[in-house]
């Protein structure tokens, strides 16, 4: 058996030879921090994962705007989907990984026949060609023949090396467009949190109204039954009463649509309870002006990310492509026992040890043409990445806008609620006094409902204005996994 264990040492050397400092790349992978920010502790994640599995009822309740985005990224089916497809490039990345090693297999063969080259082979191997052996008539013969073979790549143009790289850039790839669906999931969870919120004031706004116009008509019909008020009053204020029950309508069925879209984002069933509770203003850090942001979403979106992993793999495809052009050289070993009978004596034993040269020096024009389809990849990929490049200083440029916009009216619609109750305030002591009428009561009423809304609206704006801004910056997919960028305090 020494020889056996000869060939053995040989496939090893030749593969330390080769490869002294194993698989090396140049081509960096997206570190995979921590899933969830630092202030989201990984058992919230793992408890509420597990009870949503069950039963959405069994999530905790009230929800805030943070157990919301950890509950988006726990359940959300987009966000598994994606995982799973990081799961399969692992798993591409591994099997690239294993042309590095060497091939082992082991093998058997019974024969029987007449054939001379088959029965003159055979007999030689099994160390047993009769004398005077007839090389046209041999006559008939059986071999069991039982082996192990190992292969090893020597050289391949370096196509094994690229195929490992290329399998790299393309789970950074995959990586990055996991943070990119992240990030836009995150937004849109904050969007529909606020929004439900805003719908809810709406509501209360509307209810509020509904009370105080209904108390004043309570109070006109019983000055209207002691002769000191108008039918025409009554009806005035009855009017408006409808009018406000409907505004509570529909901020109610509002309410309902929006925690609909929000169940719906979450990844949650529709007949599943959920119930929010107020937050407070969202605290995020981004830079004060869009210079800044431009500067830090173009070093942060994950749309960028993913689109230099793929220009990476477009030019290791051209490098590859190139390494066609180069002959392959394979080591192969056996060891191996042929025997006319299963019980195989060690004197059967054989060996043999070959260098394999295998060159294609013409495919018509097939090597040519995948090089011209590699570089042509790439053209299209750095022409895109200039496009995304631009459409994210648009994106960047319109959400700092409409934050500044969102801001700016906020105080204007706090201020003008101030003056619309202080007007109220002074139209209902006339209006009870008998030097206003009705009309003007309920126009000063109305207005301080619209101030209301405005100041409600510009509220919640402001707040999905900057979830919108730290989108375009890409916050939300660092925030998703823990990781915070330089920007800025709000």
């Amino acid at each position: 058996m020494n020889k056996y264990y000869l060939l053995l040492s040989l496939i090893s050397v030749f593969f330390l030879l080769l490869f002294p400092g194993g698989c090396r790349s140049d081509v960096a992978i997206i570190p995979k921090p921590p899933l969830f920010a630092t202030t989201v502790h990984a058992d919230d994640i793992r408890h509420i994962s597990t009870s949503s599995s069950q039963k959405d009822s069994s999530i905790e309740q009230p929800l805030s705007l943070q157990k919301a985005l950890v509950l988006a990224l726990a359940i959300n089916p987009d966000i598994n989907a994606a995982r799973a497809r990081i799961r399969q490039s692992e798993a591409l990345l591994e099997e690239a990984r294993g042309s590095f090693w060497p091939r082992i297999s082991l093998f058997g063969e019974y024969m029987q026949g007449n054939a001379p080259s088959a029965f003159l082979f055979k007999k030689i191997d099994q160390r047993a060609l009769p004398t005077g052996t007839d090389f046209n008539h041999p006559g008939w013969f059986e071999n069991y023949e039982a082996g192990i073979q190992g292969t090893i790549n020597i050289f391949k143009g370096g196509k094994d090396l690229y195929s490992n790289r290329l399998s790299e850039a393309a789970l950074a790839a995959k990586e990055a467009e996991a943070m990119e669906l992240e990030n836009s999931l995150l937004a849109a969870v904050v969007d529909a949190y606020y929004s439900y919120l805003a719908a809810g004031q709406y509501g209360l706004i509307a209810q509020e109204s509904a009370s105080a116009v209904e108390n004043e008509l309570h109070k006109t019909k019983v000055r209207y039954n002691l002769g000191g008020a108008l039918r025409s009053d009554v009806l005035t204020l009855e009017v408006r009463l409808a009018h406000a029950k409907e505004e509570c309508i529909r901020a109610e069925n509002s309410k309902r649509l929006t925690l609909a879209g929000l169940k719906n984002i979450l990844g949650m069933e529709q007949s599943g309870a959920l119930e929010l509770k107020e937050s407070e203003e969202l605290q995020v850090d981004i830079p004060k002006d869009y210079e800044g942001g431009t500067a830090y979403a173009l070093a942060h979106r994950p749309e960028m990310e993913r689109l230099r992993r793929e220009i990476d793999q477009a030019r290791l495809s051209i490098d590859m492509a190139d390494a066609d052009y180069l002959p392959r050289i394979d080591l192969q070993t056996s060891y191996y026992h042929d025997g006319a009978d299963p019980s195989f004596d060690y004197s059967d034993r054989n060996w043999t040890a070959a260098v394999i040269l295998n060159w294609d020096v013409f495919e018509g024009g097939q090597r040519p043409a995948r090089i011209k389809k590699a570089k042509a990849l790439l053209d299209e990929l750095q022409a895109l990445e200039r496009k995304v490049v631009q459409a994210v200083e648009l994106e960047v440029k319109s959400a700092y806008t409409r934050l500044a916009d969102a801001r700016e009216r906020l105080e204007v619609a706090r201020a003008s609620v101030e003056q619309a109750e202080e007007s109220l305030r002074l139209v209902k002591i006339q209006y009870n006094g008998g030097s206003a009428a009705i009309t003007r009561y309920l126009e000063a009423e109305v207005d301080r409902n619209r101030a209301r809304f405005r100041a409600t609206t510009a509220f919640y704006d402001r707040e999905k204005a900057l979830a919108s801004v730290a989108r375009a910056l890409g916050f939300w997919s660092l925030y998703a996994r823990g990781k915070f960028g330089d920007g800025k305090k709000k």
